[in-house]
């Protein structure tokens, strides 16, 4: 369940579903990471990893973010939905109301992450699905590769060192 909700920059991207964002007013910032909620895009040495990163890169680094955070992961991130005006606003203040996991689902560079699905509003749910879905059919990103890896069974296969 999502329930913190905090405006924050985004000041970098580490692959298609971690960001680094940088909270506060000036002289009290805080940097927290971040993992995108209910999506898994591929590793950065997996295949099409590089584009995933690069994509999340232009929907998210540099804007004004919207987070709806839960608890944080195994990794001492804050797993949260990301929310971005998008490019084609043009004003100082513009609604967040891009979805960044949404958008990754949408380009076909991640997966939905099913297993998280319980957590998420039914339409949410059904959009996510539906993204998914499209890219799918479409053979969009990582979706056209027939042999496309989903990244908890590469994280298996390659095991971080301790």
């Amino acid at each position: 369940m999502l329930t913190a909700t905090l405006f924050c920059l985004v000041v970098a991207v580490g692959d298609g579903d971690s960001l680094k964002v940088r909270c506060g007013e000036p002289g009290h910032y805080r940097q927290i990471s971040v993992r995108l909620h209910a999506i898994d895009a591929p590793e950065w040495n997996q295949p099409f990893g590089r584009r995933a990163k690069q994509a999340l890169s232009r929907i998210a680094f540099g804007k004004q973010a919207r987070l709806d955070c839960g608890e944080d992961d195994r990794y001492q991130r804050r797993v949260c939905r990301v929310r971005v005006a998008p490019d084609s606003c043009v004003e100082a203040n513009c609604a967040k109301t891009l979805d960044a996991g949404l958008g990754m689902l949408t380009l076909g560079l991640a997966w939905w992450a099913r297993g998280y699905a319980d957590e998420q509003p039914a339409g949410e749910r059904g959009q996510y699905a539906f993204a998914e879905r499209e890219a799918r059919g479409k053979r969009a990103g990582l979706w056209a590769d027939r042999d496309a890896v989903p990244p908890w069974t590469w994280r298996a296969q390659h095991p971080r060192p301790r």
